[in-house]
């Protein structure tokens, strides 16, 4: 997605140099496929060994100043994100965003996500609802080929705030897959104007959060 492929992490005096994606570095990248010599290897490790490369991830990375940090996890919970919580705690992190598709198994596990942040003190920024109908590339027009709704109505039971739904679109796949600035190209399509929105609807809502 990020053309970041093949790229090497290297060490400074203040620990691991992240990989750039663009020579402006103003997006910085730090992944375990980075430490991998080959990309089809599998990371077959138990939980303290990967709980400790998390950390690293954390306090070992030379991220300099930044404006924001993102961290993109499955949904779980897992010792993994257990581990992700505890290692972002000093630094008072705003929350956490949830994503998930209108379906019924998809709205479960992240109802359960939900629940792993109250008990952990992770406060939820949103609840995004992906894949929610598809986009046509030559009408435009939106088709519902799974259900809708979960989401917005997850975010209703739970009390979080609904940020938007973004659909199915061709061109934001193909985008993703060679590694294209999908904003920059596809400015008319309807993932555009969703994903800006739940954008801005996080960034409004930041201040809030610092507070």
């Amino acid at each position: 997605m990020l053309r970041a492929q093949g790229k090497a992490v290297h060490q400074c005096d203040s620990g691991w140099v992240p990989v750039f994606v663009d020579q402006e570095q103003s997006i910085s990248l730090m992944s375990v496929g980075f430490l991998l010599e080959n990309p089809d290897e599998a990371v077959v490790w138990r939980g303290p060994k990967k709980s400790a490369l998390i950390k690293q991830f954390v306090s070992d990375v030379a991220w300099g100043e930044l404006d924001y940090l993102v961290v993109d996890t499955p949904p779980g919970t897992s010792d993994e994100h257990m581990a992700t919580v505890e290692a972002l705690r000093p630094y008072r992190p705003l929350g956490a965003l949830m994503v998930t598709t209108p379906q019924a198994v998809s709205v479960g596990d992240v109802r359960r996500e939900l629940t792993f942040c109250r008990k952990t003190g992770l406060q939820v920024m949103g609840v995004v609802e992906n894949m929610s109908g598809f986009a046509c590339p030559h009408c435009a027009a939106c088709t519902n080929i799974f259900s809708r709704g979960g989401g917005e109505e997850l975010a209703r039971r739970a009390g979080v705030p609904f940020l938007g739904s973004v659909p199915l679109d061709p061109e934001l796949s193909r985008s993703l897959e060679e590694g294209r600035d999908f904003i920059q190209e596809f400015p008319k399509s309807p993932a555009f104007s969703a994903l800006t929105s739940i954008a801005r609807e996080i960034l409004n809502a930041t201040p809030a959060l610092l507070s």
